[in-house]
Parts: structure tokens; sequence; C-alpha cells
């Protein structure tokens, strides 16, 4: 066999790689700012596939893919950079998914974060979501945010993911991070456990089920600032999907659950960036924020959150802001370009009236 497993993790390493695709008759392939690459010319067979999969998994992983269908686990390679692996079968072949965790945490700052972000972090106790498609930065954007708890604040941070992304080494404050399949059967029994903690901050790695959800709102209630993820864009569609998870009788005490509790959605996607000579350089990212203020507990409770949207468009002196805002005001930049500008944009034909008027068309 031409390949390893460590040259590939390697060569996705060296080439700034997010993400290592290991497929049975493709080639290995890269995403690098966003755009998948081979690594290779050559196919690797089904064997192939295979024993590349064996390599990065224990016999207990392997035995898990035959059983359910797939693992997921995180890996480390010898320079200390970490992957989280996904090993699956597809059409009875064997395949992986190695994304690449950063080292180093970026500033809040270097994220894009708007300042209001900053000061959700000093918050007593209320519900903090952080949204978004999958690999759009929300693991990132949640470390910096925990980063800047660790370092500023005294308090007891507990972490609960699958598997652990970032390691957080306590500072100021004392971290716990848990790893649901090790240290702790699911997301839901892990959020009871840490009540029992004595926790000030608790991170939900994925609110994934109703049951997580429930514990999760709980938790905010009873005096706890708790972050979690789903996998939604935009503010309105979070909060939909948080109360349409439950039964129908249940939703109106929801609502009125979130009203009280809900601090913050923050929802994000990832697009390439250019430089100054138009050509894509990393990526960047883009963000919709909106705040608890009394118009939105009164659109959350009432069950009008289709009205939400004109309440960021009006509240960027509560930091509030569209995903649209944002995305214009990257573009005005020129760091991203138009075709993304428009194809990410929520309402693309207000995006295009407005650039329209800035040049006195």
């Amino acid at each position: 066999m031409d390949f390893s497993m460590e040259d590939l993790l390697q060569a996705t390493i060296d080439e700034g790689g997010s993400d290592l695709h290991i497929r049975a008759l493709m080639e290995p392939k890269l995403r690098v700012h966003g755009e998948l690459l081979p690594l290779s010319e050559d196919k690797l067979t089904e064997e192939e596939s295979y024993e590349l999969c064996k390599q990065i998994s224990t016999a207990e992983q392997m035995e898990e893919v035959e059983r359910n269908g797939g693992a997921d686990f995180a890996l480390a390679h010898p320079d200390g950079t970490r992957f989280r692996v996904s090993v699956f079968k597809e059409r009875k072949r064997y395949g992986a998914v190695l994304r690449q965790i950063p080292n180093t945490l970026l500033s809040m700052e270097q994220l894009g974060l708007p300042p209001v972000v900053k000061e959700l972090l000093y918050k007593p106790r209320g519900l903090i979501l952080v949204t978004g498609p999958t690999g759009s930065g929300k693991s990132t954007t949640l470390a910096s945010m925990l980063n800047v708890i660790n370092h500023e604040r005294s308090v007891h941070i507990i972490t609960i993911e699958d598997p652990i992304e970032f390691y957080h080494t306590s500072a100021k404050s004392l971290v716990t991070q848990r790893e649901v399949g090790d240290d702790v059967p699911s997301f839901a029994e892990a959020i009871r456990r840490a009540l029992r903690q004595d926790p000030d901050v608790i991170l939900v790695g994925e609110m994934r089920d109703l049951e997580t959800i429930a514990a999760a709102i709980t938790a905010a209630e009873t005096g706890h600032l708790v972050f979690g993820t789903l996998h939604t864009t935009g503010a309105a569609e979070t909060i939909d999907r948080i109360v349409d998870a439950f039964p129908t009788n249940q939703q109106e005490q929801v609502r009125t659950q979130l009203a009280a509790g809900l601090q913050a959605v923050i929802s994000q996607i990832l697009l390439p960036k250019l430089d100054a000579n138009g050509e894509v350089h990393g990526r960047i990212a883009a963000f919709e924020i909106m705040t608890s203020t009394d118009a939105i507990r009164s659109r959350i409770r009432d069950n009008k959150t289709n009205m939400i949207k004109s309440d960021l468009q009006t509240g960027a002196k509560f930091g509030m802001m569209t995903l649209d805002t944002c995305l214009l005001n990257h573009y005005r930049n020129g760091y991203i370009s138009y075709e993304d500008l428009i194809t990410k944009s929520q309402d693309p034909d207000s995006v295009v009236q407005k650039l329209k008027e800035e040049m006195g068309e």
C-alpha cells in the first residue's frame, strides 16, 4: 500500500487542510479553504481504505463500526495535532473523515466576534446558543469563549463533548472536561450529573435530542450559564427548532422558559476569504447575533418568531446583527466574493438593492 495514515495526516497538516476524506475507490481528498482537492492520483482499493481505518481505530471502535455503522472519536498525531475522526461504512465499504482541530485557540477578535459577545460571558446564568451547519466553526467559537471565561473569571466550567476537541488547562477557573462514551453515557445524563458538581458554566457540545435540550434549559433556569450548539441557521429558526422538539402540550411552557432564560443566539457560517489580490486565502466567519431584549422575549413568549428578523435589523444598539449585514460588511471590505455574498445571504434581493443604492443606481 502506497498510503499510510501517518503520511496522509502529515499532508493534511502541511497543506492546512480542515478535513481528510478516506474512501474506497476514490483518491484521498483534502478540504482546503472549503474546496475538496485530491491528495494523489492513485485511488484507494477497498482493502486499502479498510487498512487505513484500522490504523487509526482500536479494536473496540472497529467493532462499533461493524455494529452501528460508524464510530466517532478523537485522535492525536505525534506532533500534538488533534483530529476529530468519524469512521463509517458506506455500500459495505469502509471510509473515514478526519477533521483537524486547531492547536491554537484564536481570540474572539481574531474570529471577528463583536464586543457584545464578550459581555455575554459575564452573565451569571442563562442559555447562549452557537448555531450553524456542520463545519461552520461552532466548536472554535465556543472554545474561544470558554478560554476567555477560564482566564478572566474564577468559576467552575464543565464541558460535555463527543469527542473532546479543544483541551482547556485550568487557569483562573477550574475546568472539568467530560467525554460522552468514555466518562459519561450521554449528554442528558452528563448535564444531570453536572448539576451536582458545583458548576457555574456548562458547555453542552451538542443539543441533539429532546432529553438533552430539556436538561440544558433546566440547567440555565437553575442559575448556571449554559452554552450549547444546534445545527440551525438563524435565531428564529433556532428557537422554532427547540420548541418543535417538545410535544405540543409542552410547547407553551418551553416558550416561557426560553423567553426567560435565553441570553443570545450566535449563528455562523464559514466562507472562503479573499486576500488583497482576490485569491482565496483561508476562511472567514459571518455571524448573525440575537441578544435577549424585552422585545425579543415577548416575540418568543407570544410565538411570533417570524418578527425577530425585523428586531435584529433595528437592534444594532443592543449588539444585534443580521447575517446579511455581516455579509455586506465582508463584501465591502473585499473579504468575500460577490457570488458568496448573494448565495449565502438570506434575502438576496434586498442585498442587491442595498448595493445599488450605495452605488447611486
